[in-house]
């Protein structure tokens, strides 16, 4: 298997919203960014599927070494993995930096570390690594053109994270994290431990589970608006002039809105079940954009 084809796999496998934006794109375009989405899910991965944090811990390691090898530029320290080898003849061209994939790293291990944030300025630091500077690769790849472009690929990015935070709280919690900040679920009253657990013990009398879900619903509706503003943030600092080439990066923002609505009309059950669109959905969605420019 060649690193293209290993490249193509992966983003082709994860089933992301990001890869049906990749299909509009030319093909050398679509090829640095679909090497670039699969070393984000390699290194990713890396944290949800190794159960031992200390191995993760070695495996993230190891990629740091991979990443600089790779732009050392020295021959018997060439990059060794399929994702690096597909991505680092198209790393110049498209200004993919190693600090943006150092940067990708560096989110990842704060997952290692941390499964608790404070406050939304500390979750902040988490979604610039691991999206809004995806989001500036993104840009860069998709063809940016004028500089106020990367403020709006980072903003976008970040809505992507949070809408990502909204979709998964019961799978994280699951994992035993919570990205929602604890200032936030102190102020609507929803305690850690009943997002652990996903629900009240069965015991408990069905007024008491009204009461979670009321509180709750109330905590994801204020996420999902600060979600929302970050959407209208990110497409009024677009540029037009670059409208037409970061199409790619609005077929996803359309599909992680229509995502983040469908989360807000079931009335944010995400504790117990995953809310995702079809494959064909996010085809019509990720076509509109293409063929009428519009969201």
């Amino acid at each position: 298997m060649t690193p293209e084809q290993y490249v193509q796999n992966k983003a082709a496998a994860s089933g992301s919203s990001f890869y049906y934006a990749f299909l509009f794109l030319p093909p050398e375009r679509r090829a640095a960014i679909t090497a670039f989405y699969a070393f984000c899910r390699e290194v990713d991965d890396v944290v949800d599927e190794v159960s031992d944090p200390g191995v993760a811990a070695t495996k993230l390691a190891w990629w740091r070494s991979e990443v600089a090898r790779a732009y050392a530029a020295v021959p018997s320290e060439a990059a060794t993995h399929p994702v690096m080898r597909a991505l680092m003849p198209l790393a110049a061209t498209y200004r993919i930096e190693q600090q943006h994939l150092q940067a990708v790293i560096e989110g990842c291990q704060m997952d290692l570390q941390q499964t608790r944030y404070l406050d939304y300025p500390g979750l902040e630091r988490y979604c610039h690594l691991v999206a809004g500077v995806v989001g500036e690769v993104a840009a860069q790849i998709f063809g940016q053109s004028n500089a106020q472009t990367t403020a709006y690929a980072h903003k976008l990015g970040q809505a992507f994270q949070l809408t990502n935070i909204i979709r998964d709280v019961g799978e994280d919690a699951a994992r035993g994290r919570i990205y929602l900040p604890m200032s936030e679920l102190q102020q609507f009253d929803v305690k850690a431990h009943e997002l652990l657990k996903s629900h009240p013990p069965a015991s408990q009398a069905s007024d008491s589970a009204a009461d979670f879900n009321q509180r709750f619903t109330a905590l994801m509706r204020f996420q999902a608006q600060r979600a929302h503003s970050l959407y209208d943030q990110a497409l009024a600092l677009l540029p037009a002039t670059d409208r037409r080439a970061q199409k790619p990066g609005l077929m996803m923002a359309s599909i992680y809105r229509t995502l983040l609505r469908e989360i807000e009309r079931d009335g944010f059950q995400v504790l117990h079940q995953r809310v995702s669109l079809t494959p064909l959905r996010k085809l019509w969605l990720a076509w509109k954009v293409q063929a009428l420019g519009r969201l």
